[in-house]
């Protein structure tokens, strides 16, 4: 059986049949989901990090690592213009943002720590930060 059956009420069929309007939908297809999606694994050595951001420029995407919180941030903006002789005809336009923070069990060492972003998929790559060994104090 298909597992990727969307869910949907009697409402959902009754509010696009008699009144396809009565919700505003983006201009651009679903623009940024509800929440980003993320993978995180653990190697003994770092975390490694997947957030699915489609349709995101890289510069638009903002990853903040404080210690052990992880903050994503992603911000789409799209205008469409149309003109005809001088006289604009349409002018549409879509911002909005999408943003999620969680926690790792252990400090993140911020002077090793990577981003790539390739196909719509944002790659962490976020060493732990090792703690200091103790150190025998040699008394004087």
């Amino acid at each position: 059986m298909n597992s990727l059956i969307a869910r949907r009420g009697f409402l959902d069929d009754f509010f696009n049949d008699v009144a396809p309007a009565f919700y505003v939908k983006p201009l651009h297809g679903d623009g940024l989901p509800a929440q980003i999606r993320v993978d995180v694994k653990e190697t003994p050595e770092a975390y490694t990090l997947q957030a699915e951001v489609p349709g995101v420029s890289k510069e638009d995407i903002h990853v903040n690592v404080d210690g052990k919180q992880v903050t994503l941030r992603a911000e789409i903006k799209q205008q469409d213009s149309q003109a005809e002789g001088g006289r604009l005809l349409r002018s549409e336009r879509y911002y909005g943002a999408v943003s999620r923070s969680f926690q790792l069990p252990v400090d993140v060492d911020n002077s090793a720590a990577k981003a790539k972003y390739e196909n719509g998929v944002l790659l962490l790559t976020l060493p732990k930060k090792t703690a200091a060994a103790a150190q025998r104090l040699a008394i004087e």
